[in-house]
């Protein structure tokens, strides 16, 4: 039984921020012009399930050039699909941690196949 959907959109955001507070600080040190940001649902060219996702340019493939008006990475998180997919806001927090690192692997140019090779999938 999934949870339920009457958490107000600022209750998940305190989740999300409790699950990004499981990832160790060196890791979220090394992030470099990041956004983490919370949206109700994946857009319509995404599966419905869709926990996250990372926009951007990983830090492998930047080179001296990419910083001239570069925007921020994004990584979004997906507040519906991970409600529907938990049973308890202690497993949405663990879920929520999950997909940041999923996502923050990415940034760092970590492929879904190596992910995947070290469980992460």
């Amino acid at each position: 039984m999934a949870i339920e959907d009457d958490l107000t959109d600022e209750e998940f955001e305190a989740l999300v921020e409790d699950g990004l507070q499981l990832i160790p600080g060196e890791l979220l040190d090394l992030l470099d012009n990041v956004a983490i940001i919370v949206e109700d649902h994946p857009p319509a060219d995404l599966p419905p399930d869709t926990l996250g996702l990372y926009e951007g340019v990983p830090l492998t493939e930047r080179d001296d050039g990419w910083a001239a008006g570069a925007l921020p990475d994004r990584i979004f998180i997906y507040q519906r699909p991970l409600l529907a997919m938990c049973d308890s806001r202690a497993e949405l927090v663990d879920e929520v941690a999950i997909t940041v690192i999923h996502e923050i692997a990415h940034h760092f140019g970590i492929d879904d196949e190596a992910l995947a090779a070290l469980g992460w999938d």
